[in-house]
């Protein structure tokens, strides 16, 4: 399977992405593909040709290693990427969606756009983006429970024990090298756990920035509207009533008042 073009086609999802979605997509391809192609495959190559049960039964074996494994690790693995990161793929078609959508209006509106920022997360694709996460998420847990439940458990036993027909009695089969494969699926296991974790984180972050901007505005909208019903007056007077003045000048003007009444009356009498 080619990965390199999935890979050059999601790493446009970065621009449109937070922290948590950017460290989620590396951890997917560098955990997660790179270990596929490059390891587990390798590891799990021979499952079927080194799969040896103690009888020479005709179909015997076979019967014994489909029994034993329902659906190869590593098909599975492989549908398990495809689905997680085909989601990714909604953000970025809702993207050039709206960048279509904005050349056509800055076409018929003389240059004015429609949208200050396509790959900004608001409105729809905020949406989008989260409802990406939430199938990323559920794919990935799907995944492990089908996983889960196909295995028993995250084990790969040394010794299975077989006695479906044709084989003529209960047959001891064998797998090569299970302990390196249980540590190849224990790790897939994980890195998927990790996986789960980060769209979480990010499902968190988003939703939590988006109540506190609402709470942000509505703050802001309520302080506008308690201004505009209580319009604000100059509560405080003018400084020109805070001047002080000398004490001494009522009684100095008094003093003036009367020499001016006693010049006065010396003038009359002369």
């Amino acid at each position: 399977m080619n990965w390199s073009g999935l890979e050059s086609l999601l790493s446009g999802v970065n621009k449109y992405s937070t922290a948590f979605g950017r460290i989620w997509l590396s951890m997917v391809f560098v955990f997660r593909v790179l270990v596929f192609v490059v390891a587990a495959q390798r590891v799990w190559g021979d499952e079927s040709k080194d799969f040896v049960c103690n009888t020479r039964q005709p179909g015997c074996t076979n019967i014994c290693y489909d029994h034993i494994f329902p659906i190869s690790h590593i098909r599975l693995w492989a549908l398990q990427l495809i689905f997680v990161t085909c989601p990714s793929l909604m953000v970025m078609a809702h993207v050039k969606y709206r960048e279509g959508k904005d050349a056509k209006y800055v076409a018929q509106h003389q240059g004015s756009h429609l949208y200050a920022n396509p790959g900004k997360k608001r409105g729809g694709l905020w949406w989008t983006y989260l409802l990406s996460l939430v199938f990323k998420a559920g794919f990935d847990t799907s995944f492990l429970y089908i996983l889960y439940r196909i295995y028993q458990g995250y084990d790969l036993p040394r010794l299975s024990k077989c006695s479906l027909d044709p084989c003529p009695n209960t047959v001891d089969c064998f797998i090569s090298r299970p302990t390196e494969k249980k540590i190849f699926m224990l790790f897939m296991v994980v890195s998927s756990a990790v996986c789960i974790f980060m769209c979480i984180c990010e499902m968190i972050y988003l939703i939590g920035k988006r109540i506190s901007k609402l709470l942000r505005v509505r703050h802001e909208n309520e302080r506008l509207l308690f201004a505009e019903q209580h319009e604000l007056t100059n509560i405080a007077p003018p400084r020109s009533q805070y001047r002080r003045t000398d004490p001494t000048l009522g009684s100095q003007l008094s003093l003036d008042k009367k020499e001016k009444i006693n010049e006065t009356s010396v003038i009359t009498t002369l």
